[in-house]
């Protein structure tokens, strides 16, 4: 009987290691930081080559494409702090108003830009959802 509880024992502890270093490998790639500008800004050695997802708004009159392409170079900030970004795609139609809340997917690169992954660009459109007032009959 003892064989058997060995046998079993083991079988559940190669189970578990094989699905532990499954999730591990899994998630460890998969791994995706939500930070706004000014959070990323204050300690920028700490979130290279990480991916993240950087929240702030888009600087107005700092969007540049470069002709004959969909390069774009803009600026965000949040809190008083900006950063340089870069994004090669089309981009969303709310992107390009002034002071635009966008969400970017991307890398912070050496340099201390911020290049953002292909369709890494979430422009948010906020008066879509704000709560319309309703006016109501009295009578």
């Amino acid at each position: 009987m003892t064989h058997r509880y060995i046998k079993i024992g083991l079988t559940a502890l190669v189970l578990a290691a094989a699905f532990g270093g499954l999730m591990w490998s899994t998630l460890r790639e998969g791994t995706e930081y939500y930070k706004h500008v000014d959070e990323v800004m204050s300690s920028p050695a700490q979130w290279q080559d990480k991916q993240l997802q950087l929240h702030g708004f888009v600087v107005a009159g700092s969007i540049k494409r470069k002709p004959d392409s969909f390069d774009y170079i803009f600026q965000v900030h949040n809190n008083g702090h900006v950063m340089n970004a870069s994004y090669t795609g089309i981009a969303p139609d709310t992107f390009f108003k002034e002071g635009a809340e966008v969400v970017l997917k991307g890398r912070l690169a050496p340099d201390g830009g911020f290049h953002t992954d292909p369709n890494g660009i979430l422009a948010k459109c906020p008066s879509k959802y704000e709560e319309q007032k309703v006016a109501k009959k009295v009578g």
